[in-house]
């Protein structure tokens, strides 16, 4: 679907849910945010490439706005069908983006052994089967400009979800192409019931990147699993996100200094439940992420406290 002149929203399946890939075509090239997993290239980009005129060699780039499997999973399918195409992703999250193995490791195993909490061996197995990761191409740090011919848009570095996500600023559609920079309130389901926690990771990387897309003022703002959000929608996405955030820390701080006892971080997320939002037990779980995010927090300010304990688990007290 073109959204505006020149700027092309593709969805593609993925499970019960999508992710949408972003064409930006200008005069002379054209530059792809995101590849989805290997047959969200082969089942729906390629086939909109060639339904939509656009000459398969036009596409010179390709930017990963962070290192997810369901963001970079099909560069390898990407290379194979336009090898002339350069794979693009920050420097901070590039080594992930070309490793799946690190990717499994660093990125969805984080929480391991410091809090007992990773995807079942099913989830691994999907990753595997649907990623096809190759080298990267081009390192990016953010401001770079790609020219695509009439007009360039530019990579913006914003943490958050991710030590090295990026996003693209068209600033003659006034759309900014955020992937999973800023999260609402949950993850849907391509029917719009409630996935998974909106999993982001540092909170106040997070929170200042959702303040950097307001400076900019954008009139369309496109994210990688929501619907389009335009006008007045743009603003409002940006505000409940950043008041989960807020959200998370009233929940965890009230539990936690309720205590006698410390508590791990799954302790505090199954505590919360449905505080947190409408998942059930195992979606629930994910909520490791952002609720790790705002307990660092809290303990760089001085709230809360951090240890380990004789199971070698993280657990959490608060500062009284």
């Amino acid at each position: 679907m073109e959204l505006r002149p020149g700027l092309h929203r593709v969805q593609a399946p993925l499970g019960e849910r999508f992710v949408a890939l972003y064409l930006l075509v200008g005069e002379d090239a054209a530059l792809l945010v995101d590849t989805g997993v290997r047959e969200s290239v082969t089942e729906t980009l390629l086939p909109y490439l060639d339904a939509a005129g656009i000459p398969r060699e036009k596409l010179r780039w390709a930017v990963n706005t962070h290192c997810d499997f369901d963001h970079t999973g099909g560069n390898g399918a990407l290379k194979a069908a336009i090898p002339g195409v350069r794979i693009v992703a920050h420097d901070l999250d590039a080594p992930l983006v070309e490793d799946v193995q690190r990717l499994i490791d660093e990125r969805y195993g984080e929480f391991r052994e410091t809090d007992g909490f990773d995807d079942p061996p099913e989830t691994t197995a999907y990753l595997r089967s649907v990623s096809d990761l190759v080298p990267v191409d081009l390192r990016v740090a953010g401001g770079e400009g790609f020219d695509l011919g009439g007009r360039t848009v530019r990579v913006l570095h914003v943490p958050g979800h991710s030590p090295g996500h990026v996003a693209v600023h068209d600033e003659a559609n006034r759309a900014l192409l955020i992937g999973d920079a800023t999260l609402g309130t949950t993850v849907p389901f391509a029917d719009g019931r409630a996935a998974f926690p909106p999993t982001y990771r540092d909170v106040d990387p997070y929170v200042e990147s959702l303040r950097a897309f307001r400076a900019l003022d954008a009139e369309l703002l496109l994210t990688a699993h929501y619907p389009v959000f335009e006008g007045d929608d743009v603003g409002a996405f940006l505000d409940e996100s950043e008041a989960y955030t807020e959200r998370i820390d009233e929940v965890v701080s009230a539990i936690l200094a309720a205590r006698e006892d410390p508590a791990t971080t799954l302790e505090l997320v199954r505590a919360a439940g449905s505080e947190l939002g409408p998942w059930g037990p195992d979606a629930l779980d994910y909520a490791v992420f952002p609720v790790t995010g705002n307990l660092e927090r809290m303990e760089r300010r001085g709230l809360a406290a951090s240890a380990t304990d004789a199971d070698g688990r993280r657990t959490w007290r608060w500062v009284r």
